[in-house]
Parts: C-alpha cells; sequence; structure tokens
C-alpha cells in the first residue's frame, strides 16, 4: 500500500497528554473486559476517533499528531490484555493475597517494553517488505486520513458523537445489571436426558450473556472468528459434556446445570489447553523465515547508517544497537523479580534466559499473526499457555512436585511473555497505520513505550479496584485466562492435570490445522485458525453465543459495508458498546472499592425481561447503523 510522505510535527505536549490519558483510560476498560469476558479487542481505531476530536478543539493538529495518540493509547489496551491474562492467576493461587501494586507495575512495564524491542528490528520484514494485511493498522489510518479533511462538515465530530451514545448506553445497561441487580447478567440452562443408569442422568447445556460489549466483539472480530469461537463452544457444551456425562453420569434431580459448569471447569475446558500449546508451536514453526528475515534486514539498515548512507525520515527506527543494550538491561530487573520468588540465582538466571527466547520467539509470532488476522484475534493465549506448560514443566525438576513456589515462577514467567506478545501484536498494527500515513517509526516506537509505562502504573489500581469489588474468578468476573493459567501451572507441579483431555485437544488442534491448510490451498475465504476454536472450547458457552450473534450482524451487513467503505458508524457504535459498558464497570466498582461494602448499591430485582429486551434492540440498532449509508 503506497504511503504517505508528511513533514509534520508528530510528538507534540498536548498529543503526549492525550495519548497518555487514553492509554490508562482504554487499559482500564480493556482489564474489565479481559477479566469478564476472556477477549480484549483492540483500541485503535476509538482512539483515533477520540484524539481527532478533541485535537479539533485546537488551532493546530494533524494527522501525525492523531496517529501519534492512538499509537500510546493502544499500547496501554494491549498492556492490559497481558496482565489480566496471566498476573490474576497468582492471587487466584493464593501466592498473592491481594495485588501488588508495585509488582503488577515491574512485571507489566518490562513485559510490555520488551515487546515494543523485540518488534524494532522485525518492522521492516513485516511491514515494509513482506507486505502483511495487518487489517486493523490499515483501517485506522483509513479514519485518520477521513477525518483529516477540512470542509464544511466534520465526520469527525459525529463519529465522536456516536462513540460517545453508544458508551452511553453499553454503561447504563451495565449500570442496571452490575450496580442495581435489576436482570441476571447470562440466560443459562442444562437439560438432563437418559443415560447407560436408571437413577442418573447425563447433561448438556447452553446460554448467552445479555452482554452489548460481548455483541460488539463479535461484530468487531467478525463472522470467520465469531463462528470459530462459537463452534469451539459447541464443542465443549454440546458434545463433549453431554458425551463425558453419558459415561459419568449426575444424580437424577441435582442441579443440572452446576454439573455442567463442573464438568466443563474440571475436564472439557482442557481440550482448549492442549489445542493452544498445538497453535503456539504451530505459529512458531511458521515464522521461522519471516523470523530470520526480519533480522537480517535490521542489521543491514543499521550497516547502511553506519556507513553514511542516507536514510528517509519514514525509515529510521530506533537503532539496533540502542535496542540490544535496553533488552540486555530489562533482564536484570525481571532477575531479581525470579529471584525474589524462587531465592535460588541459578534458577532465576535460567528462568530470566527463559523468558528471553520465548520473549523473542513468541513476540515475532503476534507481530506476524497480527499482520494476518489483527490484533484483535492474536494468538496470545496460546503462546503464553505454551510458555508456561513448559516453564512449569522444567521448574518442575529443579523444586519439584507441590512447589507453589515453582508454580508462581511459571506464571510470571508467561505473565513478562504475555505482555512482550501483547504488545508486540499491537505496535505492528500501529506502525502499519504509521507506515502508510508517512509517520516517523522511531517517534512511534518512543510514543509505545510512553503508552505502555502510563498503563503500567495504572493497571495495578485498576486490578485492585475491581478484586475489591467484585473478587475476580467469582461469577461476576471469572477471568477465564487466567483461572486457565493457574490451572494449567498448578496441574503440573500437583500432577493432576487431565493430561488425556490436554491430548485430546492436541489431537482435534492438529486435525483443525489440517483443515485450515485444505481451506487454504482451495484460496476459501473462511479459514480456521486453530487459536480461535481453543478460545471457544475454554470460554463457558454463554460468552461464545453473543460474539457468535454479533458474528453474524457482521456478516449479514458486509455487503452494504463493501459497498459503502466510508461507512465506520457500525465499528464506532461497537467500539463505544465495549468502552461504555467496561468503564462503568469500574466506575461501579469504585464506591464498593472506598467503602469496602459490596452491598453498597440498592437492588431492584425482578426485570429480567427489560435485560432481554434491551440485548435484542441494541442489536438491532448495531445492525441499522451498520447498514446505513
Amino acid at each position: 500500500m503506497m504511503k504517505v510522505n508528511h513533514t509534520l510535527p508528530e510528538i507534540t505536549l498536548k498529543s503526549v497528554i492525550l495519548g497518555v490519558f487514553l492509554s490508562i483510560v482504554l487499559a482500564s476498560a480493556n482489564a474489565y473486559l479481559g477479566l469478564f469476558a476472556g477477549m480484549t479487542v483492540s483500541a485503535s481505531i476509538p482512539a483515533a476517533v477520540i484524539s481527532m476530536g478533541v485535537l479539533k478543539l485546537f488551532k493546530r493538529s494533524n494527522i501525525l499528531e492523531n496517529n501519534i495518540v492512538q499509537t500510546s493509547a493502544s499500547a496501554g489496551e494491549s498492556l492490559a490484555a497481558g496482565v489480566i491474562f496471566t498476573i490474576p492467576a497468582l492471587v487466584l493461587m493464593g501466592y498473592w493475597t491481594d495485588f501488588d501494586y508495585f509488582e503488577i507495575a515491574k512485571i507489566s512495564g518490562i513485559g510490555g517494553l520488551i515487546g515494543v524491542f523485540f518488534t524494532i528490528p522485525l518492522r521492516r520484514a513485516l511491514i515494509v517488505e513482506a507486505e502483511l494485511q495487518y487489517p486493523e493498522g490499515v483501517a485506522t489510518a483509513e479514519v485518520l486520513k477521513a477525518g483529516d479533511h477540512q470542509g464544511e462538515t466534520d465526520d469527525s465530530s459525529k463519529n465522536l458523537m456516536m462513540i460517545f451514545k453508544a458508551a452511553l448506553f453499553g454503561g447504563l445497561m451495565k449500570l442496571a445489571q452490575q450496580g442495581l441487580q435489576m436482570w441476571n447478567s447470562a440466560i443459562d440452562f442444562a437439560l438432563p436426558f437418559a443415560s447407560r443408569q436408571a437413577e442418573k442422568r447425563s447433561v448438556i447445556g447452553f446460554g448467552s450473556e445479555l452482554s452489548p460489549a460481548l455483541l460488539a466483539v463479535g461484530y468487531i472480530v467478525g463472522r470467520n472468528i465469531a463462528v470459530l469461537v462459537f463452534a469451539g463452544g459447541l464443542i465443549s457444551w454440546i458434545v463433549a459434556i453431554p458425551l463425558y456425562s453419558f459415561f459419568n453420569p449426575v444424580e437424577a434431580g441435582s442441579g443440572y446445570l452446576d454439573a455442567a459448569y463442573d464438568i466443563w471447569n474440571a475436564k472439557i475446558r482442557y481440550m482448549g489447553v492442549g489445542a493452544m500449546v498445538i497453535g503456539g508451536i504451530w505459529s512458531v514453526i511458521n515464522l521461522y523465515r519471516p523470523l530470520v528475515n526480519g533480522v537480517k534486514s535490521s542489521l543491514n539498515a543499521y550497516k547502511n547508517r553506519n556507513s553514511g548512507i542516507a536514510v528517509e525520515r519514514h525509515e529510521k527506527d530506533i537503532p539496533i544497537n540502542w535496542v540490544i543494550i535496553a533488552l540486555i538491561i530489562s533482564v536484570i530487573p525481571v532477575f531479581f523479580i525470579y529471584q525474589d520468588i524462587i531465592h535460588n540465582v541459578f534458577t532465576a538466571l535460567l528462568m530470566a534466559v527463559i523468558m528471553l527466547i520465548f520473549g523473542f520467539l513468541f513476540s515475532a509470532v503476534a507481530g506476524y499473526m497480527a499482520g494476518l488476522v489483527g490484533s484483535s484475534n492474536n494468538p496470545i493465549s496460546g503462546v503464553t499457555i505454551a510458555t508456561i506448560l513448559f516453564s512449569s514443566l522444567l521448574l518442575l525438576l529443579i523444586k519439584g512436585t507441590g512447589s507453589i513456589e515453582g508454580a508462581a515462577g511459571a506464571v510470571i514467567i508467561g505473565a513478562v511473555v504475555c505482555c512482550a506478545a501483547a504488545i508486540a501484536g499491537d505496535n505492528m498494527q500501529d506502525l502499519k497505520a504509521g507506515y502508510i500515513l508517512g509517520a516517523t517509526p522511531w517517534k512511534q516506537q518512543i510514543m509505545q513505550i510512553v503508552g505502555t509505562l502510563s498503563a503500567a502504573i495504572a493497571l495495578g489500581l485498576t486490578l485492585d479496584i475491581l478484586h475489591s469489588a467484585y473478587t475476580i474468578g467469582s461469577e461476576t468476573l471469572p477471568a477465564p485466562q487466567a483461572t486457565l493459567m493457574k490451572s494449567v501451572a498448578e496441574g503440573v507441579f500437583q500432577g493432576n492435570l487431565p493430561w488425556n483431555f490436554v491430548i485430546t485437544g492436541a489431537v482435534l488442534g492438529v486435525l483443525i490445522i489440517i483443515a485450515d491448510l485444505i481451506q487454504k490451498s482451495r484460496g476459501s475465504d473462511f479459514r480456521i485458525p486453530i487459536l480461535a476454536v481453543a478460545v471457544g472450547i475454554y470460554l463457558p458457552i454463554t460468552l461464545s453465543t453473543p460474539i457468535f450473534i454479533g458474528g453474524m450482524v457482521s456478516h449479514f451487513t458486509r455487503k452494504h459495508r463493501e459497498t459503502h467503505p466510508e461507512n465506520k458508524q457500525g465499528l464506532l457504535f461497537a467500539s463505544g458498546l465495549i468502552t461504555g459498558e467496561a468503564l462503568m464497570g469500574i466506575l461501579v466498582a469504585i464506591p464498593i472499592f472506598i467503602s469496602g461494602e459490596k452491598n453498597w448499591w440498592p437492588e431492584i430485582p425482578g426485570f429480567s425481561w427489560l435485560g432481554i429486551l434491551l440485548f435484542v434492540i441494541i442489536t438491532a440498532i448495531l445492525t441499522k447503523i451498520a447498514k446505513r449509508n
């Protein structure tokens, strides 16, 4: 794609202040969404729209300032994913009694910085030379270009108002459901059916969350991913749970829904672990050649610079020698973090080396996969699970069975790698947008560092507020990803990991990869990325269902949106729903956090019908807006 060449100011005081503010706000919102749903979405486009709306208030603002703001803001949103997928596991396993603010800032800040540094030598290979699609980066660039015109009508103001209206609607629904308890967050049920034993029953479960944010997630990720996540849910809840309970039936007349959840939690979801491990390994295999080319390309650019060959402004990265020095320095605090846990110099050094190797490999995987499927669909969970499983097995040899320090150490290795990979995928999207707009790469990389550190400072407090109000790991805020990381690490050290289900998931993963390769050879636009199915297997079906509905809305409005590519209203409305619901979830938690009283909000139950009705209405509104000319 042809890039635009600008010589406009980029890093300005107002762009830095706005970028830091949005990084903190969107990181907090995405932290809530990830703890609630087990999935996160890219914040680049809403950040770009908000930036355009705010910077229009100043006499002098330009497209590259807006790009700098969204670069910083989306870095914060991505770091939130790395944090909430892993760090809550330390509290869930009892290693921490509460969230240690400074430890969270250290772990996430260092992990995020490593992710920024690892992507710098890959930029030329993956963006300039490989010309990967980077769908969200391209979309962000198009939104910024569309808002950059100076005419009688200002679309950026309308876009900002669209996000605000959606956020208000999503926020009010969350207040009614979460704060005032007017209706249950989900409709779910389980049905018994006959088994081989007269007094026992097999069970089958289904349901849906009444969440506008999950509907919006499905719309943003699109039909393909939404269908695959839902398919994974059906594999778990419509096939695997009934099959397992046929051979291991539950007592007739007992709580069938609780029984279905118990079976899924203890056994079935580990199929997702096996599939994710296979997906992570497969991603690394696919990346070998681009990885080598990326390092060679970066070293050649450094040699050219030292030889006095002129390098254009929009091709200048942070110099590779600075990157190497920064990475070496970053290993020192990582070593001390591990030393505080393990209390063994050799083991802590080994863990730091493992982190560096996995961090580089999986940051490259995340950066490459973001180019193929977008950062919202990136295989962060898969690479983190693979890291934690490998680290646990290695530490098991050193620490022995039953070691809580070993399990915690594996989770923290995974946390640093997860933060690095999450940041890496998002950064490549931002650098793609900058490449199209003619931005200066090293300036974007500086703002990625600023956004990462801003979010790292804020996320510890966000987790503390949410945990005090809702108890992370509870039904209200289940933290599915962190719960899974805890289960894998503890399962290895306690010897109770259900390996038969992990192996079954791995076999299923291989079959899905084969099916995806067949689809690729046929040139089909419906691909089957293994990690999307794996996510669905280990998410409750109640989360997969609204994501599927949102994906169907995206599918049935796709032709219209392709005819009118300038219509980004559906995307902005969906982004507003996510932002409003997530921020209200945090705002509802603040008075509970301050007062220490979990029943702070008055309850007004008995409006279940209203929750269903509003969910249907918001689905219809999203469909209508997406089809608007």
